[in-house]
């Protein structure tokens, strides 16, 4: 199975494990896009509608796309309030060319997962002259020293890596901006960082990694092991901690 499908299978857990978005980024790219009140918003692999909230709380028109028919049953049930929403079952790659003339494309922690000749070919095809790409994802960056060190044994012994996580691509260090620059086809790059602390339990540590696509991957009883192994060391250390996290935007208009 690719990669990306993987979070079809937690649906569930996905809606009630991962984090929404900051207000101040929602407003943020409100404001450097500046949609009109009759444009409509696409968004790009919105999983269970975390992001697609907060665009949807300013009244836009959104076509919600994912290629989980579970994680749009999710995000319908997560946005049942709202009824300026549209949801397609579909990958950006498949999103049909009568879909075209958006003002703004939105992708929560989805567009690294688009087919690299896609990305930016089929976003530049879709919007409207002027119109904004706007990508952006969660990055934990701090963990607790103690707990760390703990982690980092534990995956040693039951993966063989310790590693960043996959959302370390949303880092200035990452690919990101230079993804944007590669084709030529947007305007230079506006980047912004927002920092906020996630407090997690042993059980919400748990459920969220259950959602991470590396932990799908892993063998089913290597993966159970690995989260019985970090849920005891968050027991050991009190069954409470706070990461870091930052969140990062980057957006362009179309050259």
């Amino acid at each position: 199975m690719e990669q990306r499908f993987t979070f079809d299978q937690v649906a569930d857990v996905y809606k009630a494990s991962r984090p929404g978005y900051p207000d101040a980024l929602i407003d943020d790219v409100i404001e450097y896009a500046a949609p009109g009140r009759d444009d409509c918003i696409l968004e790009v692999g919105c999983g269970t509608g975390l992001a697609t909230a907060g665009f949807a709380k300013k009244g836009y028109a959104i076509l919600a796309t994912d290629p989980g028919a579970d994680m749009l049953r999710g995000a319908r049930e997560h946005l049942c309030e709202f009824d300026n929403v549209d949801y397609l079952q579909a990958t950006f790659e498949a999103l049909p060319e009568a879909a075209t003339d958006f003002r703004l494309i939105v992708a929560a922690q989805s567009w690294h997962w688009v087919a690299p000749e896609v990305r930016f070919v089929k976003a530049a095809k879709v919007l409207l002259p002027g119109g904004t790409l706007a990508v952006f994802g969660h990055v934990p960056v701090r963990l607790p020293e103690r707990l760390g060190e703990r982690f980092r044994a534990i995956y040693m012994e039951r993966v063989g890596r310790w590693e960043p996580p996959p959302e370390a691509w949303y880092l200035p260090t990452g690919p990101f901006e230079g993804w944007f620059d590669e084709f030529g086809l947007f305007q230079p790059v506006v980047h912004k960082c927002y920092p906020w602390i996630r407090h997690h339990t042993t059980a919400s540590y748990v459920a969220f990694h259950r959602t991470r696509s590396d932990h799908r991957l892993l063998e089913a009883e290597q993966g159970e092991q690995l989260l019985l192994d970090l849920a005891r060391a968050i027991d050991s250390e009190g069954g409470r901690f706070e990461i870091g996290y930052e969140t990062h935007l980057y957006m362009a208009r179309l050259a």
